[in-house]
């Protein structure tokens, strides 16, 4: 086999990638259909979105704040930009005069019941995903996982099936138990997504180094949420993230978790797209939860 080319340092994350002609990265050669649709998930006032991610419930089940979709999730779309969730949930719970967009899980196999969650499939035909009108499809990628190149090629189909009907997909990178969640590997996992073919990406934050990651992303990336923080701590880690590159967040268990999850996901509003400090979106978050 032969050896792994040496990292450079070469990210220079202090020079934004240019994007003639349309203002996501990488998207200015896209078909006009799939960069309308990403229009709608990305505001183009700022380039970013603050997605709310709710499609848990795919392998966990009724995840804690997700148990009556209808009572905790459909008040909250007047203030997220785009909605996650599954097919299931879209034509069961969320009203179909919601102008949002909405971005459908598209992978699924294994519960939280099993041992490996790597083992993957495509989980959605791409004609469901026009009859529904979505914005947009995601996907899990298993880099460094057991079902890594089945993973990978799942992408590549839905990808190829996305190009056919104008309908973007989000690769998002899987970490699984045994690897290390360091800058290193978000850059090999999320350019490996980007050059498959994915429109834009779903990454953790990583506190070294995250702007490499970004820098060296040909397309959007946005930051996972990842497990319930304090709010403070959520916030400064969105804060963090946007400042270093991110195009937003896809943000789930930080917001329907909170005590108060539309002061949350206002906070998460201003951070993500007023550049608002993390001390000061905390201040809107108590001031908003206080008024009730």
């Amino acid at each position: 086999m032969p050896e792994v080319d040496k990292e450079g340092e070469r990210y220079s994350a202090d020079r934004p990638q240019q994007t003639p002609g349309f203002y996501l990265k990488g998207s200015y050669q896209l078909d006009w259909g799939m960069k309308n649709r990403l229009a709608r998930v990305f505001a183009p006032a700022t380039g970013r979105t603050v997605m709310l991610a709710i499609d848990h419930g795919y392998f966990q089940g009724p995840t804690t704040g997700l148990e009556r979709i209808d009572l905790s999730i459909v008040p909250l779309l007047p203030f997220c930009d785009a909605l996650f969730c599954t097919r299931g949930i879209l034509r069961s719970v969320i009203p179909a005069d919601s102008t949002k967009p909405m971005v459908l899980r598209a992978s699924g196999g294994p519960s939280i019941l099993r041992e490996e969650l790597s083992d993957e499939q495509i989980a959605m035909d791409m004609d469901d995903a026009v009859r529904l009108n979505a914005a947009g499809v995601g996907i899990q990628v298993f880099i460094g996982g057991e079902f890594e190149t089945r993973s990978v090629h799942n992408m590549t189909k839905l990808v190829d099936a996305g190009l056919r009907v104008g309908i973007p997909v989000m690769g998002v990178t899987a970490v699984g138990k045994n690897m290390v969640r360091d800058a290193k590997y978000f850059r090999l996992a999320c350019r490996i997504i980007a050059e498959l073919g994915a429109q834009y990406v779903k990454t953790y934050y990583v506190e070294d180094g995250f702007e490499t990651v970004t820098a060296s992303c040909p397309v959007p990336i946005v930051m996972a949420g990842g497990k319930k923080l304090a709010e403070l701590d959520a916030l400064t880690m969105a804060y963090n993230a946007v400042q270093q590159g991110a195009a937003g967040v896809d943000m789930g268990r930080n917001i329907f978790q909170s005590d108060a999850p539309k002061a949350m996901i206002a906070a998460v509003n201003a951070v993500v797209h007023n550049n608002a400090k993390p001390k000061e979106a905390y201040e809107l978050f108590s001031s908003l939860k206080a008024k009730g």
